[in-house]
């Protein structure tokens, strides 16, 4: 969370002029009948075809699981059968994406999320039983956020910042009229991390910096509920919050304390002890447990794939399941009495179905098709993991996509890069990649030091050196992929969004190494983001200013690592997109960073989506941003 600038969110096209071109555009790479024989390509209209689902809420009768898709053009709640049958849609917005979060517990009113044209600043709705949508949380200028449910099925806690906005106020809710009381007034720059079933217990963390946090323990039975540290320690350490157990009695935490990665240890509130709960040779990345507490659901983060256990407590074994389509699992959750269960496949050449099992049985059902099935998998490619070295001997990690183009001649390439600055490029499915992959271009999603998920030695290797080291990072990306017999050495590219939109800019600003740059709601004057960064970030403000520096004594390193001031230096082809209601990318960065080019007589697209945030929330804007990147790719690498 601390080194992530990026979320999801876009909007209506807005093509602006463009300056001359220094050189005349190459043409596009020559296909051979035989390549095209032998395999399909595809517009980006056919792969957002393709429907992104996502959500497992099962309602109280374990007839139906609660989701949000994409499939009428933007997100809205559809009621998907657990029996496979017709699938109903909910809620019919056509201007705000709707992000289900739960069934209420006893009956089909269900919560949702929303903001305004991807401003991020979400709103807390139910719709009940008669069709009536109600804002939980109205009001101006404030965020707010589902936190949990009471064990008791008749409240629901909710996170709002409406009293201060640099932090959040936790409030219980009746289900029976939505009165709601304040149960935690946060003044003193927590985070919220979780809730115990009961209401008792709220675990709250404390960033001192970005490779140091502590968590308290708050005990609202008491008078003078004043927040306890229950993580004392000494150097740097990291904590967060997964979970409370379902009996109440303890609080499932992640730690580093003990090596590279996360593990998973409890702490028991009576005793005040803690012990080892689950580790692996990588980040233990999330765990919680079905509904009656039987189950325990552990996601490990292996080598940027997700492996997923599923611990019965009854006889401390892991469920056996019945045979899965390949792919990872994701996205699990049991029935109320967790006879059933719900989970996800994804893979790198399928996007995620919804699938149905009642455990004990080999009965598999699947619930959604989200492939479009004019597109055949075996014309997709799946991504394999590869290691380079960089300037200095670290090993990096990648994630490579050959096109089959690549078997008859050889292929442009782009590195692409995550956001973050604390991202991670994972494998699975992505429209934008396999149509860019699908359509000639190697791709290669870079995880550059400063990513998660490879310890926490590489994690903070980049702190107060990004624009530079993880720079070099990209640069020798580019000469690794310069020594594959298949890939046109001379034709390689960069592109990203977010803080990868920023690394993408630095690329074409501070090295000659490419041809062409894709900037997508990319960071380009680190002074007016961090200056300006929303009011909600306050309790990790210094976390981030510990990592990327801070405006007010480290401005001269930070002006020297924006790209906006030295657009001048651009001397390749760029594309800038750029979601005009961003909160974390302002527009006018985009807009300076763009005449900062021109004024060197470099040739720059500049895209703006109106109903936009910091992303694409709308699928016909990813159809207009994709299309795009191919045409500009075609005409300049």
């Amino acid at each position: 969370m601390l080194k992530t600038l990026m979320s999801t969110a876009v909007i209506a096209l807005v093509l602006t002029g463009c300056s001359t071109a220094k050189k005349q555009p190459e043409p596009a790479p020559q296909i051979s009948p035989q390549a095209q024989i032998n395999f399909e390509t595809y517009t980006a209209e056919e792969f957002y075809k393709t429907t992104s689902v996502f959500g497992s809420s099962i309602n109280h009768s374990g007839s139906a699981v609660l989701v949000s898709n994409d499939d009428s053009g933007i997100f809205n709640a559809y009621k998907v059968p657990v029996d496979g049958s017709k699938t109903t849609q909910l809620t019919f917005s056509t201007e705000e994406s709707i992000f289900v979060e739960s069934w209420f517990p006893k009956d089909d009113r269900f919560l949702y999320s929303a903001d305004k044209g991807g401003d991020e600043l979400n709103h807390l709705f139910v719709k009940d039983l008669e069709g009536n949508e109600v804002d939980l949380t109205p009001g101006e200028g404030l965020k707010a956020m589902m936190l949990s449910w009471h064990e008791d099925d008749d409240s629901f806690f909710v996170m709002t910042n409406e009293r201060d906005a640099k932090y959040f106020d936790v409030y219980q809710y009746s289900t029976a009229d939505y009165s709601r009381n304040l149960i935690y007034k946060n003044e003193s720059g927590f985070t919220v991390e979780s809730m115990s079933p009961n209401g008792r217990f709220i675990a709250l963390s404390k960033n001192h910096s970005n490779s140091n946090t502590d968590l308290y323990l708050v005990d609202l039975r008491l008078k003078m509920n004043k927040p306890r540290l229950i993580t004392e320690h000494e150097g740097d350490v990291s904590y967060y919050a997964y979970t409370f157990t379902k009996d109440n009695k303890q609080l499932l935490y992640a730690t580093n304390e003990f090596g590279e990665f996360n593990q998973a240890w409890t702490y028991d509130i009576a005793t005040s002890e803690s012990e080892l709960n689950y580790k692996a040779d990588w980040d233990v990345s999330f765990s919680y447990f079905s509904k009656d507490g039987r189950y325990q659901i552990t996601g490990i983060n292996a080598d940027a794939q997700t492996q997923l256990t599923i611990t019965d407590h009854n006889n401390n074994r892991e469920l056996s399941l019945p045979t899965l389509p390949s792919g990872d699992l994701r996205g699990v959750n049991f029935s109320q009495d967790s006879k059933s269960m719900v989970f996800y496949i994804n893979s790198d050449t399928s996007p995620s179905n919804l699938y149905s099992h009642k455990v004990g049985t080999d009965k598999v059902l699947r619930l959604t098709n989200s492939g479009n099935p004019a597109i055949k998998e075996q014309n997709l490619v799946a991504g394999e993991v590869i290691r380079f070295k960089s300037f200095d001997g670290v090993e990096i990690p990648a994630i490579l996509y050959k096109p089959k183009q690549a078997e008859f001649s050889k292929v442009p390439a782009l590195i692409y890069i995550h956001g973050g600055p604390g991202g991670q490029s994972r494998k699975g499915y992505s429209a934008t990649v396999q149509h860019l992959v699908n359509n000639g271009y190697a791709i290669v999603k870079i995880n550059n030091r400063g990513s998660s998920g490879y310890g926490k030695t590489f994690f903070h290797l980049d702190d107060k050196r990004h624009g530079e080291d993880d720079l070099q990072d990209v640069v020798y990306n580019k000469k690794y992929l310069q020594t594959l017999d298949w890939v046109d050495a001379e034709k390689i590219g960069v592109m990203g969004g977010s803080y990868g939109g920023y690394l993408t800019m630095a690329a074409m600003a501070f090295t000659d190494e490419f041809k062409v740059g894709i900037n997508i709601f990319g960071v380009t004057n680190w002074v007016r983001t961090l200056e300006s960064i929303p009011p909600y970030w306050e309790a990790f403000r210094k976390s981030l200013y510990d990592e990327l520096g801070d405006p007010a004594t480290d401005k001269e390193r930070l002006h020297n690592i924006s790209p906006v001031f030295f657009g001048h230096q651009v001397k390749s082809p760029v594309l800038v997109v750029q979601g005009a209601n961003d909160p974390r990318v302002l527009k006018i960065e985009s807009d300076e960073m763009v005449e900062s080019i021109r004024s060197g007589g470099t040739h720059v697209d500049y895209l703006v989506f109106d109903d936009e945030g910091h992303g694409f929330s709308k699928k016909e804007n990813r159809v207009s941003a994709s299309n795009k990147y191919l045409v500009f790719l075609k005409a300049y690498l």
